[in-house]
């Protein structure tokens, strides 16, 4: 029993040595992590200029809380370090209350981080709606864009305002400054990105406009600020862990960037393990994963680092370059530690707007502009959580944004449930069909007897909301060992689905077409039947049919 209380908290790195690790895995891992690594390397500084700070901070993050990430962490292939979610807070807490602030707000993270997965609050992150999510990161994503505008024309300003309407009037007012040769080089490097990404998709494009960048400005001598003229070069040395000054007045005022950034990590990590899961059919441990988060963004404090959590973008690209365990993540570490101490004098060229460019593409693929535009299909509800969250994410603050959009999605949960037991008077649980024991209701039996072979039959009861919507995968993993050649899917019994459940559907199809299964959705409600229709369901899904009744659907499942 012991054992198995433990269990959820061994990190993957040991379950991976336990299986056995051969000398193939160590060079399929070695060439992951390299590969990681160069894509890390200028993206780690860029995100820590945007951040208000010096890009040594950046580079120190990916090194430390990269290593602790892989080698902790409830993921086999998850990368750790800086994020594109973090510029914001990371900008304004500087902004508020200087570096320092930062430091302890970050332990205080860390610490938060650790509790919540020690009571194996992992598993609750999945009840964060999909609305809120994808609100707050298209937010972040306009910010993060709106920041590098200074950078990417070269204007002559001494400093950047944090309030989004002020920043623009500010650009505004210095548009006299603009720098030619700056857009040049935003321009053609973010060209040269775009162009590799569509041609030559393996090649690190950050790194190869960034450094192309560098050499036309060291060659020709431009005129444009680089990190060097900024800045000044890296350093090379490794600095020595220190506390910051800790006060009870100091922790109260910084509770709430707290608070934002151990929920931004948590998330972040949770979403970029849930990614790497279906793209590997592997199962992360959650709650371990978030306490290799609190210890990683622990330790990056007390070295002088910024926050850190899981990278979706780096942890498929890790995948895709063929790591097989977390000591990809580790080395992945190991050779931006090595990248830092011999190039770190070279750095000193990279020009800012190269940079720039960099993150102007992190922003675009942060945005999620086809998701945002996907869910305003969905109910007015949804579309009020999410363009409330997107404004005051934009507008206000993140942490204000994220406490009003989980509390507006709430209060839209509790209202759509009280006119589902209203209307319905049903049972709200979810079940297979083969564990109903009503006799009075003899057609589940009579179905379950007479399905054709390799169809398999489920029934879901109750609303398909944000909260329940991860079940639906659970029934694909209780058959993944065996999958049949058709699932259909009884909905008689869902009184609706909001914008979440409709995702979790998207995600059940895809995954049973990855298997070569087909899907039929049979009964369903008016309400969910018309989101479905509205969302574009079936039209996205050649791989999905819609029937009117139980007979129509046996009918065409026995046809495939």
């Amino acid at each position: 029993m012991a054992g198995s209380h433990r269990h959820p908290f061994v990190p993957k790195l040991v379950t991976v040595l336990q299986e056995g690790y051969r000398g193939a895995d160590f060079r399929a891992d070695a060439l992951a992590g390299v590969t990681v690594a160069i894509i890390a390397l200028p993206l780690a500084m860029a995100l820590a200029i945007a951040s208000g700070t010096t890009p040594d901070k950046g580079l120190l993050t990916a090194v430390i809380a990269g290593f602790l990430i892989s080698a902790l962490g409830g993921s086999r292939f998850q990368i750790g370090g800086p994020t594109g979610a973090f510029v914001v807070v990371v900008f304004n807490v500087i902004a508020r209350h200087g570096y320092d602030g930062l430091v302890l707000a970050t332990l205080m993270a860390g610490v938060m981080l650790i509790l919540a997965g020690l009571a194996r609050l992992g598993t609750w992150i999945k009840y964060i709606p999909d609305p809120v999510v994808t609100g707050f990161t298209t937010g972040i994503a306009l910010i993060i864009f709106s920041s590098q505008v200074r950078e990417l024309f070269g204007l002559s300003m001494e400093s950047v305002p944090a309030e989004f309407f002020e920043k623009w009037v500010a650009f505004w007012h210095a548009r006299a400054s603009i720098n030619g040769w700056s857009v040049v080089i935003a321009a053609s490097s973010l060209s040269l990105i775009l162009v590799l990404r569509r041609t030559a998709p393996r090649f690190p494009s950050f790194l190869v406009s960034v450094v192309a960048a560098s050499m036309a400005v060291a060659f020709f001598a431009l005129p444009v600020d680089t990190i060097g003229s900024r800045f000044g070069a890296v350093s090379a040395a490794f600095p020595t862990p220190s506390l910051p000054e800790i006060s009870l007045a100091r922790v109260r005022e910084l509770m709430p960037s707290a608070f934002t950034i151990a929920f931004l990590a948590g998330v972040e990590s949770l979403l970029s393990a849930v990614v790497a899961d279906g793209m590997t059919s592997r199962r992360h441990r959650s709650n371990c994963e978030l306490v290799a988060q609190g210890v990683a963004n622990l330790a990056s404090a007390l070295f002088g680092g910024l926050p850190a959590t899981g990278a979706i973008a780096r942890t498929a690209t890790n995948i895709r370059s063929g790591a097989r365990s977390p000591v990809a993540g580790i080395l992945h570490a190991v050779f931006l530690l090595l990248f830092m101490l011999t190039l770190g004098p070279l750095t000193a060229y990279v020009p800012l707007a190269s940079l720039a460019a960099v993150l102007v593409v992190v922003a675009w693929d942060m945005a999620e502009i086809g998701r945002f535009r996907h869910l305003l299909g969905a109910q007015a509800g949804d579309r009020a959580v999410l363009l409330i969250t997107f404004g005051l994410t934009v507008l206000v603050d993140l942490t204000v944004a994220i406490e009003v959009g989980v509390v507006l999605a709430s209060v839209l949960f509790m209202h759509r449930m009280a006119e589902a037991v209203a209307v319905e008077g049903g049972p709200s649980l979810f079940a297979q069909d083969e564990e109903d024991d009503d006799p009075a209701d003899g057609a589940r039996d009579v179905a379950r007897e007479a399905l054709p072979a390799g169809v398999e039959l489920f029934e879901l009861r109750g609303p398909l909301f944000f909260g329940a919507s991860g079940r639906l995968l659970d029934l694909l993993d209780a058959t993944a060992h065996q999958p049949p050649a058709v699932f259909v899917l009884r909905m008689r019994d869902v009184p609706l689905v909001d914008a979440s459940g409709e995702s979790a559907l998207r995600e059940f199809v895809r995954r049973c077409s990855a298997m070569g299964t087909r899907v039929v959705v049979t009964e369903l409600q008016p309400a969910a039947g018309a989101l479905l229709s509205r969302m574009k369901f079936e039209g996205h899904h050649p791989n999905v049919t819609i029937t009117g009744g139980l007979a129509e659907a046996l009918k065409a499942a026995a046809t495939v």
